[in-house]
């Protein structure tokens, strides 16, 4: 927490005083010595700051609840192939903009803009009230059922979290980037006999994000970097494309491990040209850490988010304290719980970053909540509050979605199988939350004959099945664990936000097709 004499939290969990004046500044103090670089927060959401709590205090004269989230984040994405090189100056998490929420008489209603002046505050309160005032009354009288709802906790807290990084995105030499990106497109493209082509994408964003309330002054700034490796192989009429990625709560800096991907994903996209299609039916599986993550993230994802359960879509809300899944499955949800790209200090509600435990030993406990699905459900948020931008509103989000390791070996999980696969390579996934169906694409599967892999490979395959089902099926759990960050979740069709998912090896029945 925050005061006002100049506290500092930070995300490694310590505390610091300082000098008031150098809150912002990213500079090291006379006899000290030069910390670690963090992400530093906008110097233009600390100018506006000032007009934005006299924006609120304006508003709350009329409202019974009012806040403003304010990002400004800056980011890069870098494509580079054999044939073509493109910088953009956007990633899917860039943005500049401002959100007023209020509420009068349990109607909440949102106003959004882009540049703010503080100087003109008030006017600016005006034309907001005008407008909102029109959308509560238009809300009020359009004859449909409409959740009203009470004013959101707004109890005194403050907080700045400036996240450690080794470089930022906006000091990038773009050239160098794209030297580095093309040695390793060509190292892929030469490395292969069939390799004719290397996809490499790497993109990295500074976000600053402030949150003001009546009570409330939350500011936060981190920067995530993802990047991919896709070599594409071509063979007797085939094409494959092989594709891994890294990603973290990183800068610039994780880029330099890209070259540590190429010969894998060569020698995957070769497997995958000589590939067999799988024939359909029930096996024995193990799941890599990556297709265990799009497992999590589907199995217990979109079903655990509960502003689904507000609107009675989602068939978790019948099984919250009753089995789902063998004593081995544990799991994790929540920004806090791991450090990845979607690991922040703060959600787009001004709720601090949870760890929530969804599945304890088999048994369903726990769902996700934004602020106002919580309010309405008479629980608390969970810190799951996430917007796509400024200018879409909060949907109950995942963050990190991860299994708990166990106790066996990826050996012992092997030499348990008389006949399956071992399933590598997440592609895609989907899910129906109110019937509990899931499906996952994934690239490919090594079978494996009396306990031994046996070089066959299959390639696309198709895991499909009933979440409690397959998740009671889980007979053994690896000691290790990995968190991936390189995908993007929507909910429906639209509204896409940064998702992190992963866990350890997994060992299951699943349908194959």
């Amino acid at each position: 927490m925050l005061k006002s004499d100049g506290m500092r939290y930070n995300m490694n969990i310590r505390y610091e005083i300082r000098r008031k004046e150098h809150l912002f500044r990213q500079v090291p103090w006379k006899g000290e010595e030069q910390e670690a670089l963090k992400a530093p927060f906008s110097n233009y959401l600390t100018e506006i700051a000032p007009g934005l709590k006299a924006l609120i205090a304006s508003l709350g004269e009329h409202y019974e609840y009012v806040s403003a989230l304010s990002t400004d984040s800056r980011g890069f994405m870098v494509r580079v192939s054999k044939h073509a090189k493109s910088v953009n100056g956007r990633t899917m998490t860039t943005e500049r903009g401002t959100v007023i929420r209020v509420m009068r008489g349990g109607l909440y209603s949102e106003y959004a803009f882009n540049e703010f002046d503080p100087l003109e505050a008030i006017g600016k309160a005006g034309e907001i009230r005008a407008a909102l005032d029109r959308q509560l009354a238009l809300m009020d009288a359009c004859g449909v059922d409409i959740y009203k709802t009470g004013p959101l906790e707004d109890e005194p807290l403050e907080l700045f979290a400036e996240m450690e990084t080794g470089t930022l995105p906006e000091e990038t030499d773009f050239d160098e980037l794209i030297r580095q990106l093309t040695e390793v497109s060509k190292a892929a493209s030469g490395a292969g006999e069939h390799v004719i082509d290397c996809h490499v994408v790497a993109q990295s964003t500074h976000i600053s994000k402030l949150f003001l309330t009546k009570n409330r002054d939350l500011r936060q700034s981190y920067v995530y970097s993802e990047a991919s490796v896709m070599p594409i192989g071509a063979k007797d009429g085939r094409n494959e494309m092989a594709f891994s990625g890294i990603s973290g709560r990183k800068g610039p800096e994780l880029f330099e491990e890209l070259p540590a991907l190429v010969e894998r994903n060569v020698r995957k996209v070769g497997e995958m040209l000589d590939a067999k299609r799988v024939e359909p039916g029930e096996y024995e599986i193990i799941t890599t850490p990556g297709v265990s993550g799009l497992i999590a993230h589907e199995a217990f994802g979109h079903g655990v988010e509960m502003d689904m359960f507000v609107k009675g879509r989602a068939l978790g809300a019948d099984y919250i304290g009753k089995r789902v899944g063998s004593d081995l499955v544990t799991m994790h949800e929540g920004a806090a719980c791991a450090v990845n790209v979607t690991s922040y200090a703060f959600d787009d509600e001004g709720t601090l970053a949870g760890d929530v435990t969804e599945i304890d030993r088999g048994i369903l406990k726990n769902g996700i909540c934004d602020a106002l699905a919580a309010k309405r459900l008479g629980t608390a948020p969970t810190g799951n509050g996430k917007r796509e931008n400024f200018e879409h509103k909060v949907y109950t989000r995942m963050t990190n979605t991860l299994f708990d390791s166990g106790s066996s070996s990826l050996d012992e999980m092997i030499a348990s199988i008389s006949h399956g696969y071992l399933l590598d390579g997440s592609q895609s996934g989907m899910e129906d939350p109110k019937h509990w169906g899931i499906q996952c694409m994934v690239q490919r599967g090594y079978e494996i004959v009396d306990g031994k892999l046996s070089g066959k490979v299959v390639a696309p395959v198709c895991l499909t099945g009933y979440v409690p089902d397959l998740l009671g099926s889980i007979s053994m759990v690896s000691t290790d664990r990995e968190v991936f960050g390189n995908g993007g979740c929507g909910k429906g069709h639209k509204e896409w936000v940064k998702v992190a998912d992963g866990g350890p090896y997994l060992k299951a029945r699943a349908r194959l097709g």
